[in-house]
């Protein structure tokens, strides 16, 4: 069975390793094609792109949003992105802002807490890319102010902990407005329990396309009852690794191509993808 893998990151957001690695190791799992899918940016997909087609892997372009949920935040993959579309480019700049004053903050309550952290260690794995707790938790490693991305999670930087920061999120409307305006589709990320019947209905009307059923987090209880859902309602389903890079933290990680995606999924939202919407300027 041909697989792919539709929720991985690079170095253009939190991931590890630059996008051409990350597409050089979808070749050694012998995927069909990935989703690069970094935080609040595409800025990875055009390397991944030529990488991807010098060694037979196909690159869709895609992009992790976050959103406002009634339990506080949900992720949303947008899959078929124009990377050139001048108002999503627009709005990833803003998310990206917003994610650096983000890092700002968490780096000053860790100061504040003695702990000799500072911005330039963020920048210096950042670059020009997405600010995350990742890259906050990595410095803490390499300070020696945790032992591991877990520990810097569960100690500092999980929601409630000591610097934990909130992030400002944008109505679920808003940017499944912006992915179907350029060609796209937007599917809810790891859901895990979140999410009645009532709320997904509620989520498909505000524009949601598919629901991510197969994710590290989900147990096979949650991927069954998200595939009924997905199936009830008429949405697509999608499914990825969320892989990181080679340090795992937590259950919600996997190997890239560990939960065997069959390319029949991507093919599925491919069709709804051409079915549902039109042409971009049509």
């Amino acid at each position: 069975m041909a697989c792919v893998d539709l929720h991985c990151h690079s170095t253009a957001s939190d991931g590890e390793y630059p996008p051409a690695e990350v597409v050089r190791r979808a070749k050694e799992a012998e995927l069909a094609a990935i989703a690069l899918t970094d935080h609040d940016t595409t800025a990875g997909v055009a390397e991944a792109g030529r990488a991807g087609a010098a060694i037979g892997v196909r690159v869709i372009c895609g992009c992790e949003f976050s959103t406002r949920a009634p339990w506080g935040e949900l992720h949303l993959l947008g899959y078929f992105l124009d990377p050139e579309h001048a108002g999503l480019q627009g709005f990833l700049v803003e998310t990206r802002a917003a994610r650096r004053r983000r890092g700002e903050q968490m780096v000053s309550k860790l100061q504040q807490l003695g702990i000799g952290i500072d911005l330039a260690d963020l920048e210096e794995q950042v670059g020009a890319g997405a600010v995350g707790r990742p890259h906050v938790a990595r410095a803490l490693v390499e300070r020696g102010a945790s032992a591991d991305i877990n520990e810097a999670f569960e100690r500092y930087l999980g929601r409630g902990r000591v610097a934990y920061v909130e992030k400002p999120l944008p109505a679920l409307a808003r940017v499944t407005a912006l992915v179907h305006d350029v060609g796209g589709l937007a599917v809810a990320a790891h859901l895990g329990d979140h999410g009645s019947e009532g709320q997904i209905r509620e989520f498909q009307a505000q524009g949601l396309d598919g629901i991510e059923v197969r994710h590290p987090s989900h147990s096979p209880a949650t991927e069954a009852r998200l595939t009924r859902l997905a199936e009830r309602l008429g949405l697509g389903m999608s499914g990825g690794s969320d892989w990181h890079g080679d340090s795992e933290f937590g259950d919600s990680h996997a190997p890239l191509g560990g939960l065997d995606v069959p390319l029949a999924w991507l093919e599925r939202l491919e069709m709804r993808r051409a079915d549902a919407r039109p042409t971009p300027g049509a």
